[in-house]
């Protein structure tokens, strides 16, 4: 694999602006009252989706530091087949996988309609901004191969 740019050395400016981004948008979901670890696994689920194997990892020791379980961590690739979340939950992870493929079919309104009926506004906000913020690191990091070794 040949080495690129490291696009928070090459433009710390624009890298430190998405570290803003970061943390408005955490604390939008502090203030949301979104649990941290399950704020991680959406931060993981979209990482999971762009192959974003620097995130993955990350996201995935986050999410335990902060309490989840492995069962919670293991099935989050399939979610939907799983009893472990609640349909909160399963509105913000179908919420932040639209956003993610949002290339494929936008934000579904039956994916949103679902959200409006299980979130409040508030938790709807922050959701959407954490998926933003998410996939904006998923692609620094892609894109700058950041490496991912044992």
């Amino acid at each position: 694999m040949s080495e690129r740019i490291n696009l928070g050395k090459s433009a710390p400016a624009l890298y430190q602006a998405v570290m803003g981004l970061e943390k408005l948008s955490a604390e939008a979901v502090a203030s949301a009252d979104i649990q941290a670890g399950f704020a991680n696994l959406l931060r993981l689920r979209a990482s999971q989706l762009n192959q974003c194997a620097y995130c993955v990892r990350m996201h995935t020791r986050d999410a335990l530091s902060s309490g989840e379980s492995t069962d919670r961590i293991s099935v989050l690739p399939a979610w939907r087949e799983s009893g472990y979340f609640t349909e909160k939950e399963r509105s913000s992870l179908a919420l932040v996988e639209a956003i993610t493929l949002i290339s494929d079919g936008q934000v579904p309104e039956a994916i949103y309609e679902q959200a409006a009926a299980n979130l409040s506004k508030d938790e709807i906000s922050a959701v959407e901004w954490l998926s933003i913020v998410i996939n904006a690191w998923n692609r620094i990091a892609t894109s700058s191969r950041y490496p991912v070794k044992p």
